[in-house]
């Protein structure tokens, strides 16, 4: 196991919004690609409670409410950290408009650092922009084009086009989601009349068409929350399918695009209906629904006033561009298309998966990752042809099937297996991959559970030998991994590692904490990866677990 106190390759971006504080904690691999393991929001809405300090809505001071609300969503990022044993280092904390805009941000910044021990960079509106523009471009292969970013906030609205990494025009406009509700309600009038003024007196529609753009994308929550309006079938109500508390499911569209359209439709949807579309709206989108309609009806104007047809849609903004800020200061520099081939997985895997489901994915894919990196490393495995031929490329196949072996129940739970193959096969999902490699990415996450085909089995066909063998060594430690998580024997990053028993033919799986019975399921999966690998895989706990208040622990 491991002993060093600090995880070198985890890295954190914390993003002080106005609406709500975001964390993202993501592996980093050698190769520049990275995976976010854990995502923490907590609904602040620092914009909210604000002192309005003359007869102008700004500027003004952040509340003692408010601030109290920050300092205990910080806290819990910070007792996180510390559980993940990230350097302080490799840890970023940025704001946004609420607290660029407040009179009073030198006081709450202090206050933040004395009590939470985390320093604050304060974003400039078009330093913003520039982290945004860095962070679609680990979501989207699209470092080539010239791309015009739009991402609108709680307090403001930024303005990005760039082109290969390198911006050339960026603003911030006054112009956000809780601002607007906190000034005009859901007056849709009002609204729309003050965004064109403020639009208008920007300058942004000509400095734009002087840059031109070849495509759009679009990010943060409101505009993600109108593309699962779309792709839910919100706007057709008759669509609509109720799973549990939550409207979903619709007419499952499977990209993540807006047309102008469909925006409309959306407002339309919000804005109609009276009481009873207000009851719809609050149920479908939650703690976003308070401001859903400002929002929604800025986004709508910024297709109008841009002339947007079509706009693509990031899962990655703000914070993440804030990892690749951090990553190229560690790495000396930044290969901002080193996750154009891991993007397209990770977009499949967001498309289908909540927040849950998508935790587990990655719990089993930090858990394969463990187990494949520690065979690869023994000994005992030279005289395995086969298992000791494991390359990079095959962890790459493994940690795709495993990231994306659960997609399927979107589609419901009885065989979801066999629709995460479906999915994976039939929707070009996956760019930069062979159509041999696709089938192998399919084809692991369909066997990840049930019957185990022989290798000389239809699907097989088109591979070679070799990479049928291959397929079972992967296969076995994908089914391993998937059985661990469904136990839950660990919420965190370093629930397992493989080390060395110190007896031949063994290797034990270190977890947190200790079982006291294997279900069947598992036990079964032991004993197929002894068959397999020739090693029997044990469980054992370790004597003592490490203190996280310990002095020699990175908090």
């Amino acid at each position: 196991m491991a002993s060093s106190s600090c995880s070198s390759s985890l890295f954190a971006a914390i993003d002080m919004g106005t609406n709500s504080f975001k964390m993202i904690i993501i592996r980093a691999y050698p190769n520049g690609k990275f995976l976010t393991i854990d995502r923490l929001r907590e609904p602040v809405v620092l914009g909210r409670e604000t002192t309005p300090t003359s007869s102008s809505s700004t500027p003004f001071t952040l509340s003692a409410q408010s601030q109290l609300i920050a300092l205990e969503a910080l806290k819990k990022f910070q007792n996180t950290l510390t559980s993940y044993k990230i350097s302080k280092a490799q840890v970023r904390c940025v704001a946004t408009a609420a607290v660029r805009e407040a009179v009073n941000k030198g006081e709450f910044l202090k206050c933040v650092s004395d009590n939470i021990g985390l320093e604050v960079d304060v974003l400039p509106g078009e330093e913003e922009a520039r982290l945004v523009y860095l962070g679609m471009l680990q979501f989207w292969p699209m470092y080539e084009n010239l791309v015009l970013g739009v991402d609108i906030g709680g307090g403001s609205t930024e303005f990005v086009i760039g082109r290969q990494g390198i911006v050339v025009f960026g603003t911030s406009l006054k112009l956000g989601h809780v601002s607007l509700t906190q000034k005009f309600g859901n007056s849709v009038g009002q609204i729309r009349e003050h965004v064109r003024l403020v639009v208008k007196e920007s300058g942004l529609v000509r400095k734009i068409k002087d840059c031109g753009f070849e495509v759009v994308v679009g990010s943060s929550g409101t505009i993600k929350a109108v593309e699962k309006a779309v792709f839910n079938g919100y706007v057709n109500k008759s669509n609509v399918i109720e799973v549990g508390n939550v409207a979903c499911i619709g007419d499952g569209r499977k990209d993540w695009r807006l047309s102008r359209g469909e925006v409309k439709g959306v407002v339309e949807s919000l804005c109609g209906g009276g009481e009873g579309e207000k009851i719809r709206r609050e149920k479908f989108f939650e703690r976003r629904s308070e401001f859903i309609v400002a929002g929604s009806v800025l986004l709508e104007e910024i297709f109008e006033v841009l002339g947007i047809e079509e706009m693509e849609v990031s899962g990655y903004a703000l914070a993440e561009g804030v990892i690749v800020e951090s990553l190229a200061k560690v790495n000396g520099g930044y290969d901002l298309t080193a996750n154009a081939r891991w993007s397209s997985v990770v977009r499949l895997a967001m498309r289908y998966n909540g927040r849950k489901r998508m935790r587990a994915a990655v719990q089993c894919t930090n858990t394969a990752k463990e187990i494949f990196e520690g065979l690869r490393k023994s000994d005992d495995l030279a005289d395995n042809q086969f298992a000791a031929s494991l390359d990079d490329k095959d962890l790459e196949y493994l940690e795709a099937a495993t990231l994306l072996h659960n997609i399927g129940v979107f589609m419901g739970k009885k065989g979801y297996h066999k629709q995460s193959y479906c999915i994976i096969m039939n929707g070009e999902h996956l760019h930069g991959y062979s159509s041999e490699e696709v089938k192998l990415i399919a084809l692991l996450a369909r066997h990840h559970r049930k019957k185990l085909s022989s290798s000389d089995h239809a699907s097989f066909t088109q591979f070679p030998g070799e990479m049928t063998k291959k397929f079972r060594f992967l296969c076995t430690i994908l089914r391993v991994s998937v059985a661990l998580q469904k136990m839950e024997f660990s919420n965190s990053y370093e629930g397992f590692k493989l080390v060395n028993c110190g007896v031949k033919d063994q290797t034990c799986l270190l977890f947190n904490p200790l079982a006291e019975d294997i279900e069947e399921e598992l036990r079964q999966e032991l004993e197929y990866f002894k068959l397999v690998f020739f090693k029997e895989l044990l469980m054992i706990a370790p004597l003592s677990l490490p203190d996280p208040r310990d002095e020699d622990i990175c908090a």
